[in-house]
């Protein structure tokens, strides 16, 4: 692929661009001027025709790739039968089979049960709801970095960025945030190596949550990204979740596993939670459950999923079109592309570690990750000084040199391609970012 930075983005683009900025929400402003015309399984194209290498995937949601054929198949089959009739009030097939399916693969050894709904936030949405139901508690547990929606539930557990809550409050009450594992930015102020040998991110919530603001007996839930997203890509120490798992089964809590970006294969494992050695109580999917279709789920244990008809429902949740999408998703991701993620995650990571030799930014950065969800930390130094306009000029480089790659947290890229992708586009993908990053370090006098 060659490198031309002239073209990118192109007239029909800036045109699209200009209208765009007109009539659409100023509060949804696209940081990257690609406009896409089309896209075939880890490639897209855009309106002016240039090629891409997708390492986004729409922020991790084609799970099986652009207009994979029997995605786009199952669709037409069943757009031509019926596209909505409402769940909520009529029963059809095609949501049972999915519900079935997500039972099977739940993580967790109890029989389960499925609510299906539009998106991550409806998800987390209706975990929040059940939580406090079931256990007839109010106050929720949730960690700073942590992003789980826009909707005002979801939003009154996210604590990723400021801007994505300013001028919301108040906010949902209840909500109780506190340190999630990360030895390399402990929020504790300690030193990786003495966080990296005794997390005291639960001990926290025990000496000091429990003791001074929130009774445990008036806790419903700890939500738990497994491995965290928008806030950098972020895995932790197996023994902080075991540990969660353990404060909650002592205090009757719920674990809720926030899987909207980490599961469906991603991670290599079904559920990113399957890491660590533990089993959630509820789980929330969406994302790449129908590769780029609208659709949610929770799953829960049956027991916990017993509250009474009108309790919960949804409109649109569960459509016809997106669960023909989910099932033939779950087929390709079972058959091949989760063990896909997984080796082509090992090779992702390795090779950056290889790049630290020539790459200041990530000589000292944090490079780490689960499958096909790896995240790479660039910094200035061996202080960690995020290097986050450094970060901000290698996405805009990345696009004009034809890589589609999305930040996270304050300065991490996040490598979270198709599952579906082919070592052969790993590698182009990888090439253009080792150069795009040399541009970006020469730019900011690093090299």
């Amino acid at each position: 692929m060659s490198v031309d930075t002239t073209v990118r983005p192109g007239v029909k683009a800036r045109e699209i661009i200009a209208r765009d900025t007109t009539t659409m929400s100023g509060s949804m402003v696209p940081r990257y001027p690609f406009v896409i015309e089309r896209g075939l399984g880890a490639r897209v194209w855009d309106v002016d025709g240039n090629e891409y290498i997708d390492f986004a995937a729409g922020i991790a949601t084609n799970s099986t790739g652009h207009c994979h054929p029997d995605v786009v198949r199952a669709i037409q089959e069943q757009a031509a039968k019926f596209v909505h009739i409402a769940g909520t009030d009529y029963y059809y097939e095609v949501q049972v089979r999915l519900a079935e399916r997500l039972a099977q693969i739940a993580p967790f050894s109890e029989a389960a049960r499925v609510f299906l709904c539009n998106s991550g936030a409806e998800a987390v949405e209706a975990a929040i709801k059940m939580a406090r139901w079931y256990t007839d508690r109010h106050n929720i547990i949730a960690f700073f970095g942590a992003f789980h929606g826009r909707t005002m539930g979801a939003l009154s557990l996210t604590a990723s960025k400021v801007v994505q809550r300013d001028g919301f409050f108040p906010l949902v009450p209840g909500v109780h945030h506190v340190p999630y594992n990360n030895p390399y930015r402990c929020l504790h102020g300690r030193e990786q190596a003495a966080c990296e040998a005794n997390c005291i991110c639960t001990s926290y919530i025990e000496d000091v949550l429990f003791k001074k603001v929130v009774p445990a007996e008036s806790v419903a839930a700890i939500i738990l990204e497994p491995i965290q997203g928008e806030g950098g890509y972020v895995v932790p120490d197996a023994r902080f979740v075991q540990q969660l798992r353990a404060i909650c089964d002592h205090y009757g809590i719920l674990l809720i596993v926030d899987e909207v970006q980490s599961g469906i294969g991603r991670t290599g494992k079904w559920w990113a939670i399957q890491h660590f050695g533990v089993e959630p109580d509820i789980v929330c999917s969406a994302k790449g459950i129908a590769s780029g279709m609208p659709l949610g789920a929770i799953i829960a244990r049956e027991h916990v999923m017993s509250w009474p008809p009108g309790a919960h429902g949804t409109t649109f949740g569960g459509n016809p079109i997106s669960c023909a999408a989910a099932l033939v998703t779950l087929d390709l991701i079972e058959r091949g592309y989760m063990q896909n993620a997984a080796d082509q995650g090992e090779y992702i990571m390795e090779t950056l570690e290889e790049m630290r030799t020539h790459h200041p930014a990530l000589k000292h950065g944090r490079i780490d990750g689960r499958g096909l969800m790896v995240g790479a930390e660039l910094v200035l130094d061996e202080a960690h000084t995020p290097a986050k306009e450094l970060r901000n000029r290698v996405e805009r480089i990345a696009l004009e040199n034809g890589l589609l790659i999305l930040g996270a947290g304050e300065s991490t890229l996040r490598f979270c391609p198709a599952l579906m992708i082919e070592r052969e586009t790993v590698d182009a993908g990888l090439r253009i970012f080792d150069e795009t990053l040399r541009q970006a370090e020469q730019e900011a006098g690093l090299l």
